[in-house]
C-alpha cells in the first residue's frame, strides 16, 4: 500500500503532506532545468532512471498480511541525480499512475510523494554519500542505499497512516506499529531484491558508460578505476 488511495486520508492530513511536498517539487524542477541546460549528455540516463521508477513502482505484489507491496525504483535516480530531481521524477510517475492506473490518487499524491519520492530517496542518497566517503565497497554501498530507498518509503507511509488514524488504545505509536507490521513481512525481502537489482544495474553502467557516473560525481576517477579493476579480476 505504498500508493495511498484517493480519498483515504482525511483533512487536514492530505493537505499537510501536499504543503510539505510542494517546496521539494518546486526546487526539484529548478535543479532539473539546470541539469538539462548544462549536462545534456546525461539525459538518456535520466530517462532510464524515470523508467525504473515507473515500471518497478507499478508492480503490485500481494502481501501475506492482506495488503500489497511495490518496489519503488528510486535508487538509480537518487544516487546519480540526487533527491531533488528524484522528487520530480517520482511526482510525474505518481501523477500518471493516479490518473491512468488507479494507483494512489490526487488528494493523496502529496503523501505518496513524501514517502516514495522524497524521504526514501533522501535517505538513500545521504547514506550512499556517507558510506562512499568512508570507502565502503561501492556495490555494498549501492545495495544499502537502494534497500533503504525502498524500506523507508514504507516506514513513512506507515507514519502517514498512523498520524491520520491513531489507535483508540495506544494512540499514534500503537497505530504506527500496526501499520508497519502490515508491510514488514513482504517489504523487507522486496527491498533486499531491489537492492540486488540496482547493484547489477550499476555494474552495467560502469562497464558501458562509466563517464556518466563521473560527470554526476557519483564516483571520483580514482574510485572508478578501483571499481572497474575489481570487476575485471
Amino acid at each position: 500500500m505504498m500508493h495511498i488511495m484517493e480519498g483515504f486520508l482525511p483533512s487536514p492530513w492530505w493537505q499537510i503532506w501536499w504543503i510539505l511536498a510542494l517546496p521539494c517539487l518546486i526546487y526539484g524542477f529548478y535543479k532539473l532545468k539546470k541539469i538539462m541546460e548544462t549536462n545534456r549528455e546525461v539525459l538518456p540516463l535520466l530517462g532510464v532512471a524515470a523508467g525504473f521508477i515507473f515500471v518497478l513502482s507499478a508492480l503490485k505484489l500481494p502481501s501475506v498480511t492482506g495488503s500489497c507491496s511495490h518496489p519503488t525504483g528510486t535508487a538509480l535516480s537518487a544516487i546519480t541525480f540526487g533527491p531533488w530531481i528524484t522528487a520530480v521524477l517520482g511526482f510525474i510517475v505518481l501523477l500518471f499512475q493516479a490518473l491512468f492506473l488507479a494507483h494512489g490518487g490526487l488528494t493523496t499524491l502529496g503523501a505518496n510523494m513524501v514517502s516514495m519520492a522524497i524521504v526514501g530517496p533522501f535517505v538513500g542518497y545521504y547514506v550512499y554519500r556517507g558510506l562512499n566517503k568512508v570507502n565502503v565497497n561501492f556495490f555494498l554501498t549501492v545495495f544499502i542505499a537502494a534497500f533503504l530507498c525502498d524500506l523507508m518509503t514504507y516506514v513513512v507511509t506507515a507514519l502517514e497512516l498512523a498520524l491520520a488514524f491513531p489507535a483508540v488504545s495506544g494512540g499514534l505509536l500503537a497505530s504506527f506499529i500496526a501499520f508497519l507490521s502490515v508491510f514488514a513481512v513482504t517489504q523487507v525481502p522486496i527491498a533486499i531484491i531491489e537492492g540486488l537489482v540496482f547493484v547489477v544495474i550499476f555494474k552495467y553502467i560502469i562497464i558501458l558508460k562509466p563517464d556518466l557516473l563521473l560527470k554526476m560525481k557519483v564516483l571520483t576517477a580514482d574510485k572508478m578505476e578501483k571499481v572497474k579493476g575489481g570487476l575485471e579480476e
